[in-house]
């Protein structure tokens, strides 16, 4: 769905932007060569799509394998200019609706007009703005400290460092030497324990052998466990995901539990595979729960949290939004795509007394843009509530 949306708003700007530019070149270069010029794009703009789509969980994908470095740098560039340009479309269109409320404005006659200044200035800005996302804030990557207030927390877990991963998407928008740095950083934080929940690709034909055998380096002292996202599923590698990685030392709980005892102190780490929203959450799990342990719960959608609380978990953790990818603030208020789906984006919620926290993630999706949810690493460190 969010895959629709934000498909819908991409070819709606492009639209506008090559209806916006056909008048000026049949002023500058006859109605024939800007026939021409108009359809050139339109098939420039196609062939972009069709990249984009081999990069993302599309049913066109299956027919690309593992891109390579030619690859990576063709769905990058082609991420930066389908946001550019759609951005500069919609900006256009908002310059053209606000130009028609207005009077005309007298302009001089030699030079740019101010209409121009701010059209050249709507073009350029979001080009500059999805590169950045793309090539800067997208591969800054930070190791979050949080504090996890834990309710009825025994002495011995206090301070207990939980090291979060998810949303890897390893393939063409995260290479190799970028995922080594996110496990360095995982590891450098010495956690106790480290959960990976889920995405660890995005499509068919993504390298996960090669994901799983970097994710095997991690590190911690209570064990490396996890649960399965959306994209297992899309991809239908659930049942070789969680084999595989039995195999490595990770250890992938679906539907079932380990109680974990750390200096002393029960820890219940329970997991679940991708809840879909078309079916009741958390179906079953409340068998998982150890009365008088601390249950903490691992779902890739934080949108169980409700349920989970109910139950009775103490602690959910999970990932799935991206921390919306792309996220704006303006008057005090957050917008990004992921608000129409969840109320849980990015960061620490509190319901009776149940936590959870949302990561942001570590990789992309649909475009290889992060602007406003820097990507991320948690570490987690339970503190009594």
């Amino acid at each position: 769905m969010i895959g629709l949306v934000i498909t819908a708003l991409l070819v709606g700007g492009q639209i506008y932007s090559y209806r916006a530019l056909e008048p000026r070149l049949v002023a500058r270069v006859g109605q024939k060569r800007a026939r021409a010029a108009h359809y050139g794009l339109l098939a420039f703009q196609l062939l972009v799509l069709v990249v984009l789509c081999l990069d993302n969980n599309w049913p066109i994908a299956r027919l690309w394998a593992e891109p390579g470095p030619v690859g990576r740098t063709l769905a990058l560039a082609a991420g930066i200019w389908i946001a550019g340009s759609s951005g500069a479309g919609l900006l256009l269109l908002v310059l053209h609706l606000l130009s028609r409320r207005r009077a005309p404005i007298p302009q001089p006659s030699a030079g740019l007009t101010r209409r121009q200044l701010l059209a050249t200035a709507a073009v350029a800005t979001p080009f500059a703005v999805a590169a950045y996302g793309a090539l800067v804030t997208r591969l800054a990557f930070e190791l979050r400290d949080v504090a996890f207030p834990t309710r009825n927390l025994p002495p011995p877990l206090a301070g207990l460092r939980i090291a979060l991963v998810t949303d890897l998407h390893f393939g063409p928008y995260l290479s190799l030497p970028d995922l080594n740095r996110v496990v360095d950083i995982t590891n450098e934080a010495r956690p106790h324990l480290t959960l990976v929940t889920g995405d660890f690709i995005t499509r068919v034909g993504d390298p996960l052998d090669a994901c799983l055998a970097q994710l095997a380096r991690l590190r911690a002292d209570a064990g490396v466990f996890g649960c399965l996202g959306n994209h297992e599923v899309y991809a239908g590698c659930e049942d070789y995901a969680t084999a595989a990685c039995r195999r490595l030392g990770i250890e992938i709980l679906r539907g079932r539990a380990r109680l974990l005892e750390i200096n002393g102190a029960r820890l219940n780490l329970s997991g679940v595979d991708y809840q879909s929203q078309r079916l009741p959450y958390l179906t079953g799990t409340e068998r998982l729960l150890v009365p008088g342990a601390v249950n903490l719960l691992m779902s890739h959608n934080p949108d169980v949290f409700p349920v989970a609380a109910k139950l009775g978990y103490d602690l959910v953790v999970g990932g799935h939004t991206h921390g919306g990818q792309v996220t704006v603030e303006i008057l005090e208020q957050t917008l990004n795509v992921s608000r129409f789906f969840t109320p849980f984006v990015a960061g620490l919620y509190r319901r009776a007394s149940s936590a959870l926290y949302v990561s942001r993630g570590v990789g992309t999706i649909n475009l290889p843009v992060r602007l406003g949810a820097r990507p991320e690493v948690t570490l987690l460190r339970l503190t009594p509530a």
